[in-house]
């Protein structure tokens, strides 16, 4: 015969509803008494009865992700990252790619997958200010990125300004003058691209510099082949950069193809440094100096806020949380980590100190 829930309470010494909470992914239980629970699970080969949960709760203990293109290691890894923060909480991610697409955007609001998930964790690219409405929803809801503020929900996100303008000055600490920014977006005013240009600006006219717009490179697409083609043409139109702030490590890493191609030297000749801190980069040579911008807690604070309000724990106005960022330095800018992959580095301005930043460990 099936195992019980009753099976498993009488086994960890514990009361069934305790061992409700542990399957339901309650998360105020003594992690002793959750392995004890757990344990007994798997040595009892017990297995939920999801279906009747669903009819008594009216949850499905599924939550959606939602992302631009899995193409792209930042949002591959932040999807690894959401699933692992939600198999902690015992939910199961189910991912949708919407492509940037503003119409598909508004599909993944409304369509009807939604009726298979608690809650959604959403990225978007087309949509923008003057949206707002179009997240009002009736299922929970966090945001992730910088396209929407404001809204009438939860929203995640990272210090893209600092960050960016901290980037800059790590570049400029080392005696670089004419830095180069690959992934501008010309006219955006709301965005990554906006935002990281701005702190870039900001980080050059502090240092007394003027920005020039014959060191800003354009890319659409934020993709190692567009990396690299914005650099060749800002090495064709005699740009003649020392440094390269790359908006992504994926932009960066063509950039730095770009110039070895061309003969320079990283970072003797040229020093480079991405965003994002993807794998990748500490296995490209040299390793790549990036920001990371916080990716492990903007994945484990938006599925914690997901779960709060799927579960009726949390309550009361939308929170605003800005991850943390650090610089982890590379061989892309100090010769001496031309091999090694990097270990965290120098820790750059921190988050405000009116930002909260919870822990969900």
């Amino acid at each position: 015969m099936a195992a019980t829930m009753q099976d498993v309470a009488r086994l960890a010494g514990v009361s069934v509803k305790t061992v409700s909470n542990v399957v339901n992914g309650y998360p105020h239980i003594r992690p002793g008494t959750r392995d004890r629970v757990l344990a007994a699970i798997e040595e009892l080969g017990y297995q939920l009865n999801l279906t009747a949960r669903n009819l008594r709760t009216g949850r499905t203990g599924i939550i959606g992700l939602a992302v631009p293109e899995l193409s792209l290691p930042y949002f591959a890894e932040l999807a690894d990252s959401v699933i692992d923060a939600a198999e902690e909480c015992g939910l199961t991610v189910l991912i949708e790619q919407h492509g940037g697409r503003r119409e598909r955007e508004i599909e993944v609001l409304t369509g009807a997958r939604r009726h298979l998930t608690d809650g959604l964790i959403y990225s978007p690219l087309g949509l923008g200010p003057g949206d707002e409405h179009l997240l009002d929803v009736g299922y929970p809801l966090v945001l992730l990125g910088e396209r929407i503020f404001h809204g009438p929900v939860d929203h995640v996100t990272m210090a893209n300004v600092d960050a960016a303008a901290a980037a800059t000055r790590h570049l400029l600490a080392l005696g670089r003058r004419r830095i180069a920014v690959v992934g501008v977006h010309p006219g955006e005013v709301v965005g990554s691209a906006a935002l990281r240009l701005a702190g870039y600006r900001a980080a050059l006219e502090e240092a007394g510099i003027a920005p020039d717009p014959a060191l800003e490179g354009e890319a659409g697409l934020w993709h190692r082949a567009t990396g690299a083609a914005a650099m060749a043409r800002l090495l064709d139109d005699g740009a003649a950069p020392d440094a390269v702030f790359g908006m992504n490590d994926a932009l960066a890493l063509g950039a730095m193809h770009e110039l070895q191609v061309r003969g320079l030297r990283v970072p003797e000749d040229v020093a480079v440094i991405g965003f994002d801190a993807i794998d990748e980069g500490r296995y490209s040579n040299p390793t790549l100096t990036t920001v990371d911008p916080g990716r492990e807690v903007i994945a484990e604070t938006a599925v914690r806020l997901l779960h709060e309000r799927t579960s009726g724990a949390g309550a009361g106005e939308p929170q605003r949380v800005v991850a943390a960022y650090r610089i982890d330095v590379g061989g892309s800018t100090d010769p001496s980590r031309r091999t090694a992959s990097p270990e965290p580095g120098e820790t750059t301005t921190p988050v405000p100190d009116d930002v909260e930043v919870p822990s969900t460990r």
